[in-house]
């Protein structure tokens, strides 16, 4: 590279990768979510577009047929010189790279608008007005591909054109829709079509070709360092642009010495400022810094502070130049950071002087906000600082807080939590440091600080347990740092899916509420009372797999909110989960937890499957089944896909790894643990019961509900009909299995001759008293179990 005469050698890779172009890539999205947009409402809207723009026509087109023609002719001719005129342009400034996308371009939009059910040719998309616009020339313009072709023309060559060129020719291209309606009538939905491939065609091309901002102006950047008295002979790409600043090296001979150069380049505009506002969204406004408007502001921000603390002799580095560049790029020039970073030299750098570094910085009322262990560094024996892009001056005592939490997580990290904390509580005091280990949470800390530790929750609990000892304290609450906390957003989304599962039964209730007035309202509370056996029993179970460790009284209790939470959510996954987080905070580890639930879980398939057999025969006897029993050919199906996919598991080399590696060693440990639960029986025994009580609590409701509204129907064909139709249900994707159960349960009793009329408000009932009344029973519940720190 040439620059005022000198030469100067490049090395290294300057293009920003495609997956960091941010204004291109929104570009794209946008291009392609109109181009959606319009082709959807064309679809749908046809006709009605069609009338709607012949009666529009009717009554702007109010031109003559000779008005018309000049109008297209003015217009024609306007439209017709754009393309050439850009043209001429990128071959006077000699960008042939643009160049050759400017033509692609072009070439794939009017390709794609022409390609047609008999082979390439132009759409017939004209009214048939053969007493106007019978000129070759307007007929042309009216070609929609001739729209796409100059929309992506104009998208490609647009970030190369001056902006005021380039809003005038997008406003002379945008110009046709009202032109067709007054003068011609033709379809504006199918100029807009062109006009959305264009532009989809045109920022796809951007993307993958790149733009003239994507050009590095690095003659620029070394005519500033010239300004500062630094004369570059070499740069070296010591960091490709990508999530940060494209990073060189600039090497100058005399006198010898090295800079570091950072380049902001326009695409990481976008990116910082969507950044910036999602951290505004999530956290609280104390938590967040104030937004900078530009690239430009933050990158001066930078500057200033690293003036600020180097002023402090606290930075192991000093700026050089801040200076705008061409094509929005923003350099930001400073010396290499002095000394060795902090994680090399941990065994000779007393933990105390890195706190004691930290505190000058905060005596200045200034926090750093970054502080990693390779922004620390040590040059004899003295601790610095870089990295100030989070830095802040006339911090809040919020940032402080936040700087001191780092700080321990860090030195945690590298001197152990004992000596880490003693050394903060000597410099800081007991108060500061207690009140800034309440930050010492995932939410709390960057993911760029996080990503350093190789087991970050390790590291914070070891530091928070420690604060705790040497401070006294007998619990550290977790500070709030975000808007929403994370129980808050669980319920919203619980509460939402709880009103979607609900809608469908809210339909059925005046019918059922008409029906209620000959039900028996003893055998009702009947069905309510032997409902709670569902609760006991789980929770017996559960209680027996967990060997006693947590209460059974609030065991019961967690019951109850199990089902708010499996009914709210997809395959009760919720209730899953609520129960190994209530295990969790009873004491239990996170993989006994886990085991105790699976068990729990695997016992009561195993009972389910065993009453429902020995039920089935003994409603055999009695009662005819084959209502229940799919017909021979449904059953041949049904072997057959369990044969292929058997055999689909043995023949494919990833699912018979999965089977191996995955399922296998769980089925193992499920088996495992069975064979030892065996050897006790009475534990056993309990878990046995507690899971037949589960599923005998929900027949005996069942068998309450019909016999309220007068049905006559045995227990054990109830109990047939509860544990198929549950099974039959269960695959169901509505959360709670809502839907799905009421017509399983209503088809079963049809089979076995209950009358409509009694099958359909009896199973209403009973989903009331088992879903519905503990669903909203169970919201309260697990708020208040949340307010226990139960869950």
């Amino acid at each position: 590279m040439r620059v005022d005469g000198r030469e100067i050698t490049v090395s290294g890779r300057l293009l920003q990768p495609l997956g960091r172009r941010t204004n291109d890539i929104i570009r794209l999205i946008l291009a392609t979510v109109f181009l959606a947009i319009v082709i959807t409402s064309s679809l749908i809207t046809r006709y009605e577009w069609e009338s709607l723009e012949k009666s529009i026509s009717e009554i702007v087109g109010v031109l003559t047929p000779t008005q018309s023609n000049l109008v297209y002719l003015a217009y024609g001719i306007a439209i017709l010189a754009l393309p050439f005129v850009i043209l001429i342009g990128l071959i006077a400034a000699q960008q042939w790279k643009l160049l050759g996308a400017y033509v692609a371009a072009g070439l794939i939009a009017g390709l794609a608008l022409s390609i047609s059910g008999n082979g390439i040719a132009a759409p017939t998309w004209h009214f048939d007005l053969t007493d106007r616009l019978d000129t070759v020339l307007s007929q042309f313009l009216d070609d929609p591909r001739w729209i796409a072709m100059l929309a992506a023309m104009l998208t490609v060559s647009g970030p190369g054109l001056p902006a005021r060129w380039r809003r005038w020719w997008w406003t002379l291209l945008l110009a046709f829709v009202p032109i067709h309606l007054v003068v011609s009538a033709v379809v504006p939905a199918r100029s807009l079509l062109g006009l959305a491939v264009g532009w989809f065609v045109g920022a796809l091309v951007v993307l993958v070709v790149g733009t003239p901002a994507l050009e590095v102006p690095l003659d620029g950047a070394v005519r500033a360092l010239a300004r500062r008295g630094f004369t570059t002979s070499a740069l070296t790409v010591v960091r490709p642009a990508g999530p940060g600043p494209l990073v060189l090296s600039a090497l100058s001979v005399e006198p010898a010495s090295t800079v570091l150069v950072e380049l902001y380049g326009p695409n990481q505009r976008s990116g910082g400022a969507l950044r910036q506002f999602w951290r505004k969204v999530r956290l609280r406004t104390s938590e967040t810094a104030p937004l900078q408007p530009s690239m430009r502001r933050a990158v001066e921000h930078r500057g200033l502070m690293t003036i600020a603390i180097g002023d402090l002799g606290a930075a192991n580095t000093t700026e050089m130049s801040v200076a705008p560049l061409d094509r929005g790029w923003t350099m930001f020039a400073r010396t290499p950071a002095r000394g060795t970073a902090l994680h090399d030299v941990v065994d000779e750098t007393p933990v105390l002087q890195v706190w004691e570094a930290l505190a000058v910085l905060h005596r200045n009322q200034i926090a750093h906000g970054d502080l990693r262990s390779k922004e620390i560094t040590v040059e004899d024996g003295a601790v610095s600082f870089g990295g100030f892009a989070h830095s802040e001056y006339g911090a809040t005592d919020v940032q402080l807080q936040a700087d001191i939490a780092q700080l321990l997580a860090t030195t945690t990290c590298l001197y152990g939590a004992e000596p880490a904390v003693a050394a903060a509580i000597e410099v800081f005091g007991k108060d500061a440091v207690l009140t800034a280990s309440r930050r010492l949470t995932k939410a709390a800390m960057p993911a760029r600080l996080r990503d350093t530790f190789e087991e970050p929750g390790d590291v914070l609990a070891a530091a928070r347990d420690e604060v705790k000892r040497q401070t006294g304290a007998d619990q550290i609450q977790p500070e709030t740092i975000t808007r929403f906390t994370r129980s808050q957003a669980i319920q919203l989304v619980l509460l939402v899916a709880l009103v979607y599962v609900a809608y469908p039964f809210i339909s059925t209730v005046p019918t059922f509420f008409s029906e209620l007035r000959t039900a028996d309202w003893s055998w009702a509370l009947l069905g309510l009372a032997v409902s709670a056996l569902r609760y006991l029993g789980a929770a017996a179970a559960l209680w027996a797999c967990a060997d006693g460790a947590v209460s059974y009284r609030n065991l019961t209790i967690m019951q109850v909110a199990n089902t708010f939470a499996a009914t709210t959510t997809p395959a009760g996954v919720g209730g899953l989960a609520l129960s190994t987080r209530f295990l969790q905070k009873g004491g239990l580890g996170g993989v006994r937890a886990t085991t105790a639930v699976a068990l729990q879980q695997s016992v009561q398939v195993i009972v389910h499957v065993s009453l429902l057999i020995l039920f089935s025969a003994v409603a055999g006897a009695t009662a005819d089944l084959s209502h229940f029993v799919p017909s021979a050919p449904v059953l041949y199906l049904i072997a057959g896909l369990a044969l292929g996919l058997v055999g689909g598991f043995l023949v494919v080399p990833k699912l018979r790894r999965w089977l191996g590696t995955s399922l296998g060693p769980k089925l193992k440990e499920v088996g495992a643990d069975l064979i030892e639960l065996a050897k006790e029986p009475k534990r056993f025994g309990l878990i046995v019961l507690g899971c037949a009580g589960t599923t005998l609590g929900s027949a005996l409701a069942l068998w309450a509900s019909v016999e309220a509204f007068g049905g006559n129907v045995s227990f054990v064909t109830i109990t047939v009909v509860t544990m198929i139709g549950g099974t039959l249900a269960s695959a169901a994707p509505t959360p709670g299995g809502v839907g799905a159960v009421e017509a399983a349960l209503i088809g079963g009793l049809a089979a076995f001759g209950v009358p409509a009329g009694v099958a359909v408000p009896a199973v209403l009932l009973y989903r009331i008293l088992t879903c519905w009344l503990p669903v909203f029973a169970g919201w309260p519940i697990m708020r208040w179990l949340t307010k226990k720190e139960m869950i």
